[in-house]
């Protein structure tokens, strides 16, 4: 099963798995092993567009809806978790400007992202995790600039993001509504990355602190208006869930091709394992789980795309598909049995892999939260 899609979409698909076969796939356990930035992937994706997926037709973009995306996203995540995350990174960054930027603003962005450039979406802060509010960074007035200091945590693409979306406070006293966001560009003075985070999994991606010393930016590089920050990176952070829990259930999908071609290989009492129905009843449990959180993924995104309220259908797809991925690798590995505990075999990436999506765009704590609101806000 999947999702149904274009023509358009299936053609560029298969295109997308041609390149996943050839290039990232084998790849990614080498990258997975050393942690270093697969800068000939990358630039081979840039090229071929794969960074421009979310552009919007009107700006230049191949038009295709949020379910096409999907099912090309997690094409990606079946080769390399790390490979999608840094892909979609980009989707990221763009959306502050696509929700809050002025006519000008998109089209400059579009047509960076077009020509290959790379963003990132800087909200974390080392005081400011699940409580984005408690970010201390500053952005002050000065004359037609403002200029911006403080220190952004766990970012993903920062290391080679051309451009990043920035919140930072214009009003101390405001709380929350004295957050602002801003678009800076890569090489602005004052803007540097840290050193490389040693993660646990999606190794492939690479993800640092972004600096801000005294960096001084046009005040044109506003988005929206001040105090509408932390509004907008809300909004981002809605549509972001989903996108995580579609890579989410790639990794699973994968976790589970691997378990049934793994089980029909190994023998064990005279018989292929895939014979015993409890190895049987834990795939189909697997099945169950994968396409379900694939058809959440899907509500939600389909939403998007009419116009409808999706905040907490959002939260759902990121948070079960993070949770089943999880499960659904464990499962693998249980298949494999003392192989699947080996780096020489491949459940064990995704276990490691699927733990971050339980983590950030919100934890699945923050997700249940949001769901809870939502339903209890919806009886009132």
């Amino acid at each position: 099963m999947g999702y149904i899609i274009s023509d358009d979409a299936k053609d560029l698909l298969g295109d997308i798995k041609n390149f996943c076969d050839k290039e990232v796939r084998e790849q990614a356990k080498e990258y997975d092993r050393t942690g270093e930035w697969a800068e000939d992937m990358y630039n081979k994706a840039r090229e071929l567009g794969y960074t421009a997926l979310e552009v919007p037709e009107e700006y230049g973009g191949i038009g295709l809806s949020r379910i096409d995306i999907a099912a090309l996203l997690e094409e990606m995540a079946k080769a390399d978790a790390g490979f999608a995350v840094t892909m979609s990174a980009t989707s990221l960054a763009m959306k502050p400007v696509l929700i809050a930027g002025s006519q000008e603003q998109k089209k400059k962005l579009c047509e960076l992202v077009l020509d290959g450039k790379m963003g990132a979406f800087a909200l974390t802060e080392p005081d400011a995790g699940s409580d984005a509010s408690a970010g201390r960074a500053t952005a002050v007035k000065d004359g037609d600039s403002y200029i911006l200091n403080g220190r952004k945590c766990f970012i993903t693409n920062a290391p080679a993001a051309d451009f990043f979306c920035i919140t930072a406070m214009t009003d101390k006293s405001a709380g929350v509504k004295g957050i602002s966001m801003f678009f800076v560009e890569k090489g602005t003075p004052g803007l540097s990355t840290g050193k490389d985070e040693d993660k646990m999994g999606i190794r492939g991606s690479h993800t640092c602190d972004v600096v801000l010393e005294d960096c001084r930016i046009p005040a044109e590089n506003l988005l929206g208006e001040e105090g509408q920050g932390f509004k907008i990176a809300m909004q981002t952070l809605d549509q972001a869930r989903t996108w995580m829990g579609c890579i989410a259930t790639g990794i699973a999908q994968r976790a589970m091709e691997e378990a049934i071609n793994y089980a029909n290989q190994r023998v064990q009492f005279g018989k292929p394992i895939i014979k015993n129905q409890a190895i049987q009843f834990k795939i189909a449990d697997m099945e169950i789980k994968v396409e379900t959180a694939r058809q959440m993924t899907a509500h939600s995104l389909t939403k998007m795309d009419m116009g409808l309220p999706f905040s907490m259908e959002s939260a759902i797809a990121k948070c079960y598909a993070s949770d089943i991925a999880m499960e659904v690798a464990s499962d693998a590995i249980q298949i494999f049995g003392g192989y699947g505990y080996s780096r020489e075999y491949p459940v064990e990436k995704f276990l490691r892999d699927a733990k971050i999506f339980q983590i950030f765009e919100g934890t699945n704590e923050i997700q249940r939260i949001v769901v809870a609101s939502n339903m209890l806000n919806s009886r009132r």
